[in-house]
């Protein structure tokens, strides 16, 4: 095998092992409503350990919306366990999980697609 059909399939290799990662991080943002949170967590730091492996590649964009998902969802929570007393938490925490899975559902079927995500918003 020659130096370059290594580096190919390294990198194929590679691409593989991301496509896993992000895959799973979606898994682990979809149990949040299952787990009370913990996966989301867990999702986020797999984001940062792997995050310098996507520098080049079409996946950064599925790393990068990930870990805005995960922040704002748990901003949004706690906005919403502040403010739960004053009846307006259930409020914040219903746009907080709409606004969840709308990330979650682009972002999975972005992936499935081997497409980036086109709009970071």
């Amino acid at each position: 095998m020659t130096g370059s059909n290594r580096n190919h399939q390294t990198s194929e290799q590679q691409l593989q092992t991301l496509k896993r990662v992000v895959s799973t991080v979606y898994l682990c943002q979809l149990l949040t409503f299952m787990l009370a949170g913990l996966p989301l967590l867990v999702g986020v730091a797999l984001n940062f350990i792997n995050r310098d492996l996507a520098q080049d590649t079409w996946l950064k964009s599925h790393f990068d919306w990930q870990i805005k998902t995960a922040w704002v969802v748990l901003a949004g929570f706690a906005v919403a366990g502040l403010t739960f007393s004053t009846g307006l938490g259930f409020f914040v925490l219903l746009v907080t999980v709409i606004w969840m899975v709308y990330r979650i559902t682009i972002g999975w079927y972005a992936l499935t697609d081997g497409r980036p995500i086109k709009n970071s918003l």
